[in-house]
């Protein structure tokens, strides 16, 4: 009997795309994998990677190797097209769909009658519906859920992505997904292919559902961080530990404060709730003033190390860490980034470790920053910044803080 998808097209190979393409490569699907980045393309070629994520060079290594996995800079025939790209918003946290409907016109040339297209990249509320639309505009010799129903010739479903950086591929496989599709029949037939490579549960609804769940998941998580960062800036004004009130009232068997951090990054929980915002604004009262706490933070955090600056005359200071969170080097919305760039405006000798990159971001490219070496900018610091959680961070002999002026915003040297 013939598999339902021999063959799959993967639009992005960045964070999600990638993991999720050598996943299904390694269920015995050939896999395309495209992307615009022809240096990520040329590494995956020879089964390297570009980010960091544990046990993915292995996978996708074995997945080119054995030829199930061929990058690309333009898309293929294919059974299944899965978009994961980028979803980023513009001035006004308004919505900017640009590289989904540069992923729909790539895709628009290939496609053919019977074929499922699967958006993963986090969407406001309709997206998918757009997609139909703009496909069709561009196809018109083939029929589109939001023209002809269950009859329609391609079939249009929406199934986000639920993993934690660290332990994606992990999550990818383990983890229950939600499978929303324009039409039954396209959600079901989009649940066939995450029943090959998942072992959680399919659980089917509309696109619309399924784009408002990944939505509200992010939204929701964003809401309880600011709980807890608006309460580390009240513990700052009063002068008490926030690690310990917080870990006093957890002992409550219903309450369970998380951790405040320096902001909220990534490209999820610090974008997602303002899609939200955007499609209700005047409902999502709480959602919005959760966002504003936590973009807020950074601000406070810069505050307080340039007012420490005073006590200095030429003060070094160094600040660990720039990716969003621990062990790995996505940058992407990191608040890490944004308090080191606004430091960096005021104070002339500022130098950052981050173990997981090579080179500045764009952000800091003019700033005067240096990257440097960790034990390096220990040994000379006035000042230390801890804005990441990294184990090389958790490891360092609380000695060489000694004297220093430290603002440890993760909580890991009280």
């Amino acid at each position: 009997m013939k598999p339902a998808f021999e063959t799959a097209c993967v639009i992005g190979l960045g964070y999600i795309g990638l993991p999720t393409a050598a996943i299904i490569a390694s269920r015995g699907v050939s896999v395309i994998g495209v992307d615009v980045n022809k240096r990520a393309v040329d590494l995956i070629k020879k089964g390297q990677i570009h980010i960091v994520e544990p046990d993915l060079d292995t996978l996708v290594n074995g997945a080119v190797a054995t030829g199930k996995l061929k990058a690309t800079t333009e898309p293929a025939r294919a059974d299944v097209f899965i978009v994961a790209v980028p979803t980023p918003f513009t001035d006004g946290n308004k919505p900017d769909l640009k590289y989904v409907r540069a992923a729909a016109e790539a895709i628009a040339p290939v496609l053919e009658k019977d074929n499922l297209v699967i958006i993963e990249s986090t969407s406001p509320v309709g997206t998918t519906e757009q997609v139909s639309g703009w496909l069709a505009e561009l196809r018109d010799d083939l029929t589109f859920p939001h023209q002809a129903g269950e009859e329609a010739d391609i079939c249009l479903a929406y199934s986000p992505e639920r993993v934690l950086p660290g332990r994606i591929l992990i999550e990818l496989v383990r983890n229950d997904r939600v499978v929303g599709g324009m039409t039954p029949r396209c959600a079901e037939r989009a649940a066939q292919l995450y029943r090959m490579i998942i072992e959680g549960e399919c659980f089917v609804t509309t696109a619309r559902t399924a784009e408002l769940v990944k939505l509200s998941e992010n939204a929701f998580r964003d809401v309880n961080i600011a709980f807890a960062n608006e309460l580390s800036m009240i513990c700052d004004r009063l002068d008490l530990d926030v690690w310990e009130v917080a870990e006093l009232a957890n002992r409550h068997p219903r309450v369970e404060i998380l951790k405040p951090g320096p902001g909220v990054g990534g490209h999820c929980i610090a974008v997602d709730p303002w899609f939200i915002v955007d499609s209700a604004p005047e409902e999502a009262t709480l959602i919005r003033t959760a966002r504003n706490v936590n973009d807020a933070k950074p601000g406070r955090i810069v505050a307080n190390v340039l007012e420490a600056c005073e006590r200095f005359a030429q003060p070094r200071i160094v600040c660990l860490g720039l990716s969003y969170k621990a062990d790995i080097d996505d940058l992407r919305e990191s608040p890490a980034v944004e308090i080191v760039r606004r430091i960096a405006e005021s104070a002339t000798d500022i130098a950052a470790v981050e173990p997981n990159v090579t080179e500045l971001p764009d952000a800091l490219a003019e700033t005067g920053v240096k990257l440097v070496d960790l034990d390096d900018a220990l040994d000379t610091a006035d000042i230390v910044v801890l804005l990441t959680d990294h184990r090389e961070f958790k490891a360092i002999d609380r000695k060489s803080l000694a004297g220093k002026t430290v603002f440890d915003t993760r909580g890991i040297w009280r």
